[in-house]
């Protein structure tokens, strides 16, 4: 990851680069955003620079020897952790046991959720943590001297899984860092880590991207034409990885298979409803969340045009006229329980629950809320 990588956030990128060019790096540093932010590719961008042997004004230079390795993650001088969970294979695992998962996922995936991570490792069922194991292995670790560079950077994913035990052996490391040391910490929800830990860490905040710069990054990395891309930027509201879950809704063309579901809902045409279930049933798990969080998206842009916000529906002429007169079936009076039968849905689908029978049921729900 390079900064340029980055689409936009250039004032988080200046600010990084000048701290590097006076010599400035706060030993511990905390790059806080929220789900669908830059805070790990910032991350990965800021290590890369500060390993790399040939720095230029804005961005690594790429062809040193460090940035070779880089481009692998398999520097010597930079360290992972990461939360984990049990599988079938390891019951005790520690971070080291999926660096070759994780090093595809950071390269590849940057902006994408813990969800997808325990996905990745097969533990979707299962509840993460960072534990008291892993604490004594980045001791270890810590103790180490550098190989190749000035300094060497153990980079935290989601620091707020930490248990209390291996959150205490995290404060003291931060308390007496060993030399030539950076703590680069990734966290979505830091108001979930110890107050002792946060009073040591400079905060970086990562704000959600702006619409133009997701649109821009849609249009020149996945070619999504322009009118497209700002509608899925709209919709993301500063989250990459629902701009890119959206995006890949285009492509499984779910404006068509929720218009027509609605459709059958609202006509109560159970035979219908039973049809378009077993269609549903048949759909990849992700498809299927896929279709419920683009049903969600719809609810939203409805309600803002029921209500006069025309100009802050930006949505192609096939989309607005759906939402149109989607708009004449909800309101403040049933949107809160669309919303909660919606969400309700995705949760049991998590919880690997039979899909057919949540989709029947959730139809069945929504009849009776919109008609």
């Amino acid at each position: 990851m390079y900064f340029r990588d980055i689409f936009g956030l250039e004032e988080v990128k200046r600010t990084l680069i000048h701290a590097v060019e006076h010599n400035h790096v706060a030993h511990a540093q905390l790059f806080a955003g929220e789900e669908g932010s830059a805070n790990l590719a910032l991350a990965l961008a800021f290590a890369r620079y500060i390993h790399c042997e040939n720095k230029g004004e804005y961005d690594s230079c790429g062809t040193c020897a460090s940035c070779s390795k880089m481009d692998k993650l398999v520097h010597p001088d930079l360290h992972f952790v990461m939360p984990a969970s049990s599988t079938t294979k390891i019951s005790k695992p520690l971070s080291q046991d999926f660096l070759k998962e994780w090093r595809d996922f950071a390269l590849n995936q940057p902006y994408n959720t813990i969800t997808d991570w325990l996905a990745l490792i097969g533990a979707e069922s299962k509840t993460p943590s960072i534990s008291a194991e892993e604490s004594r292995k980045i001791v270890s670790t810590l103790s180490l001297m550098p190989f190749e560079s000035e300094n060497k950077i153990l980079l935290i994913w989601l620091p707020e899984y930490f248990n209390i035990t291996s959150a205490n052996a995290l404060l003291k490391a931060l308390e007496e860092p060993p030399a030539q040391t950076l703590f680069f910490l990734v966290s979505e929800k830091p108001e979930k880590m110890l107050i002792t830990i946060l009073s040591r860490l400079q905060r970086i905040r990562v704000r959600p991207f702006h619409d133009e710069e997701v649109s821009s990054f849609l249009e020149q990395k996945y070619q999504i034409d322009s009118p497209k891309a700002k509608q899925i930027a709209h919709l993301a509201e500063g989250n990459m990885h629902k701009a890119l879950t959206l995006m890949q809704e285009v492509e499984d063309d779910n404006h068509t298979l929720f218009r027509d579901w609605m459709r059958l809902c609202y006509q109560r045409d159970y035979k219908g409803i039973y049809s378009n279930t077993e269609e549903f049933g048949k759909m990849s798990k992700e498809g299927q969340r896929n279709l419920l969080q683009y049903g969600l998206n719809m609810c939203r842009e409805a309600l803002v045009w029921k209500y006069g916000g025309e100009s802050l529906v930006r949505l192609d002429n096939h989309s607005m006229q759906f939402v149109q007169g989607f708009s004449k079936t909800i309101g403040e009076h049933n949107i809160q329980r669309f919303y909660q039968i919606l969400n309700d849905a995705m949760l049991h689908l998590d919880r690997n629950a039979n899909a057919k029978i949540v989709f029947f049921d959730t139809s069945l729900q929504i009849s009776g809320v919109i008609k």
